[in-house]
Order: C-alpha cells, then sequence, then structure tokens
C-alpha cells in the first residue's frame, strides 16, 4: 500500500482511538507539582545567589537523567514539524498531532519549573544544553514512511515512560517522583494510541508492518540521542539501573511486541517472513548483549563495593 492509502485507511482508526484518548486522559496542572516556596532568587540581574551543586542532594546520576529526559522533551517544536508533515494537520490525524504536542508541551514546562526550583541543577548549563540541543533540531529517520513511523513512536513512547518513573524515583526525592509519575502516565496513553494503530495496519499490510517494526527495532535510537554527551550519559544512567539494554528488550519491545503477537502474524510474503525472522533473530542478539552488561555492571559494583 502505498503511504496516502495507509494515511486514509488508517483514518477511521485514528478517530476512533482519539476518541479513546480523550476519555482516558486526565486534566492535569504542571504548577501543581512544582514546590514553589523552595525557590529563591538566582546570581545576575536580580542579584540572588549562584547556584551551587550542594544546593540539591538529588545523586548526580540522577541530575543527569533529568536533564537528558528534559532536554529530549526540549525538542518538541521538531517533533511536531516532523509527525504534522507525515500525519497531515486535517482530520483525525491533525487533530491528534496537535493533542499529542499539547500533552507534549506540559512535560518540559514541569520539570524545568521543578529543577530550576529546587535548584537541581546548573540552570546556565541546562539553558546552554537546551540551546545547543534545539539548534541542532531532529530529523525522523523514516519521515515518509507511515508504518516505521508508527513502529518507532510505539516503542519510543513506552521507553521515555519507563525512563521518567526510573528517573523519579533514583531522585530519591517524593516530589520529583510524583511529577514523573504523572508524566509517565501521558506518555503510556501516547503509547497505546500509537501501538493500537500499527495493529490495525498489521490487518490492513501484514507484511509492511512486519518489515517496518523489524527496520524499527534493529535500528533504534532514543529521540535524544542528539543531546551532546549523550554516549556518556546514557551509560551513566545504564549503569544507575534507569534505563539499560535489558529494561529495552523486556520492558519496552517485548510487550509491545507480544501485543501486535508479531510471531504469530500470517499472510506475510517472502520479504514479511525475512522481516519476522530478523526480528527474532535481533531479540536474541539483544539478550546476550544485555545478559553481557549486567555481568559487566554486577562485576563493576563488586568492586566499587570492596573499596
Amino acid at each position: 500500500m502505498s503511504q496516502t492509502a495507509l494515511l486514509v485507511e488508517l483514518e477511521p482508526v485514528v478517530a476512533r482511538n482519539l476518541d479513546r484518548h480523550l476519555g482516558l486522559a486526565k486534566e492535569w496542572f504542571p504548577h501543581e507539582y512544582v514546590p514553589w516556596s523552595e525557590g529563591r532568587t538566582f546570581d545576575g540581574p536580580l542579584g540572588g545567589e549562584a547556584w551551587s551543586p550542594t544546593d540539591s542532594t538529588i545523586p548526580d546520576v540522577a541530575r543527569t537523567a533529568l536533564i537528558v529526559n528534559l532536554l529530549t522533551e526540549d525538542n518538541l517544536p521538531s517533533y511536531h514539524h516532523e509527525i504534522a508533515t507525515l500525519f497531515g494537520r486535517d482530520g483525525a490525524w491533525g487533530t491528534w498531532v496537535h493533542r499529542w504536542t499539547a500533552e507534549e508541551g506540559r512535560h518540559g514546562v514541569a520539570i524545568r519549573d521543578y529543577l530550576t526550583v529546587t535548584r537541581a541543577v546548573d540552570p546556565v548549563a541546562l539553558e546552554r544544553a537546551r540551546m545547543t540541543h534545539m539548534s541542532e533540531g531532529y530529523t525522523n529517520a523514516h519521515g515518509d514512511e507511515v508504518l516505521h513511523s508508527l513502529a518507532y513512536v510505539s516503542f519510543q513512547e513506552l521507553a521515555t515512560r519507563i525512563s521518567h518513573r526510573n528517573t523519579g524515583k533514583a531522585t530519591g526525592d517524593p516530589v520529583c517522583e510524583a511529577l514523573l509519575a504523572r508524566v509517565a502516565a501521558d506518555e503510556n496513553l501516547h503509547m497505546v494510541f500509537y501501538r493500537n494503530l500499527l495493529a490495525a495496519a498489521f490487518e490492513l499490510a501484514p507484511s509492511q508492518a512486519m518489515r517496518a517494526v523489524a527496520d524499527v527495532v534493529a535500528d533504534f535510537q532514543m529521540p535524544g540521542n542528539g543531546i551532546e554527551g549523550f554516549a556518556r550519559k546514557s551509560v551513566a544512567i545504564a549503569l544507575a539501573g534507569i534505563y539499560d539494554l535489558r529494561q529495552h528488550r523486556d520492558e519496552v519491545l517485548q510487550p509491545v511486541l507480544r501485543q501486535w503477537d508479531v510471531f504469530n502474524v500470517t499472510g506475510l510474503d517472502a520479504d514479511g517472513e525475512a522481516a519476522q525472522e530478523q526480528l527474532a533473530a535481533h531479540l536474541a542478539t539483544l539478550d546476550r548483549a544485555a545478559s553481557r552488561f549486567e555481568e559487566k555492571r554486577d562485576a563493576r559494583n563488586a568492586r566499587l563495593s570492596q573499596r
């Protein structure tokens, strides 16, 4: 099926899932999750106090994860451009695009307000990182392919949910944990929306859907991978157990693939069958890689505990 045909055929599914989403989504307000009474003026034109690492008791790795999560949310203008260009701005697709963008916009606002008020991170370094990251923008690796894009966001939204929840726990701050749990709830609803669309695509064009899923799983990268120093930061985050390869395979890929029942899909053409086989092989490779990482992390933690 052509990309246009896929958009047309899936629009009724978009409409139904949009109604479902609006019935489940809960209104919430970022300002209610920020401890404003803890705030005080920074140095600069208003003559307040300069930021110091001792201003917050949040662990360094949790700060790193908070920064990565926030900078990822900051690139929302680029994400909106990408999905609006692909899905369109009219009909059910357009309504979803704008609704999704509006909901995602709350996340960056709330997290930044929390970080600034609680002095959890250096606000100067954070703003410089924001400028650098947003100046690079974001480009969808599959910008002209509907099913690839739906497959990607199905996994990515779930990955983001898990990252936010685990980051909140890692901070040791109940206020931050509650905020990120609220953000994660949005991300979960977004994941379900996209997951349901691709489930419908498996019925429309099973081989195309299988190929899309196999390609995305084989080359998956989080949207924040363009953040300066992302590789180093992601290693620290993985070592802390906030988001690692095991979680990616077992808590992100596997549940979504199980929902689609990908290994029992029938009616595939030759390429669809090849994609199905490639998907199984890649999951096995990820399992081995995750086990190796866990072994190395355990050995590293054992060495550190002996010091």
